[in-house]
């Protein structure tokens, strides 16, 4: 698995590419230009970082700890100290879906950090603990479990199923090398019109979509 010179648009692209679903959400890093990419272990919060603890206690290093706290706008669920023992445990990053607090601390920390924002007040409620609490979590509308990788940078992230990552990530080197060929051209006069015949594709439509035109010539815009 290498993520290095990728990014999760390229990612994307590739699961297109091998039919695998696109499940991505809009979280952004605490650290902008912070990337991300690990097998996913999954932690339901409900009011105790216990959850955490526990989850960090079975996980291995490289993985990434991914909070499900509902998406709840109103709490704070993770913090410096979650943060710290996490890199402690030789995690790769956390992943939340909910907000996270004590932003100057882990922009101190340096572990990738990616939520929906900050928020001053941790969680003030304690809920029952669902059964479920560490093999499964929410993030958006897509269920993940440890089944999962998720990478993630400035866009946000995106997760693949584990035993289609080398897969999905051929297909997005390929689109990334096709990518930046069809950008030097442009930077060189060659218009990306000119590149992809868009005049045929114009001409042959609607026998053909563009996304099957792209596929006939070589280009790599949607996918």
């Amino acid at each position: 698995m290498n993520f290095d010179d990728l990014t999760t648009a390229h990612v994307a692209d590739g699961c297109l590419r091998a039919g695998v679903a696109v499940r991505c959400a809009a979280l952004t890093p605490v650290v902008a230009g912070s990337r991300v990419a690990g097998r996913v272990v999954p932690a339901r919060h409900a009011g105790s970082v216990d959850v955490f603890l526990e989850a960090l206690h079975g996980a291995s290093p490289g993985d990434v700890l991914v909070v499900d706290n509902g998406g709840r706008l109103d709490e704070a669920c993770v913090g410096d100290l979650v943060v710290l023992e996490a890199l402690d445990a030789g995690l790769a990053g956390v992943v939340i879906w909910g907000r996270h607090r004590d932003t100057a601390d882990i922009r101190a920390i340096g572990l990738p950090v990616f939520s929906t924002g900050p928020l001053p007040t941790g969680p003030l409620r304690l809920d029952p603990r669902p059964p479920d609490a560490l093999t499964l979590a929410q993030v958006g509308e897509w269920t993940v479990t440890p089944d999962d990788v998720v990478f993630g940078d400035d866009d946000g992230v995106i997760f693949v199923p584990a035993q289609r990552v080398d897969e999905v990530l051929a297909f997005a080197a390929s689109i990334r090398d096709t990518e930046r060929r069809q950008a030097a051209r442009i930077r060189g006069g060659e218009s990306l019109r000119a590149q992809v015949r868009f005049d045929e594709f114009l001409a042959a439509r609607p026998a053909v979509t563009f996304r099957e035109h792209l596929r006939k010539v070589g280009g790599a815009i949607e996918e």
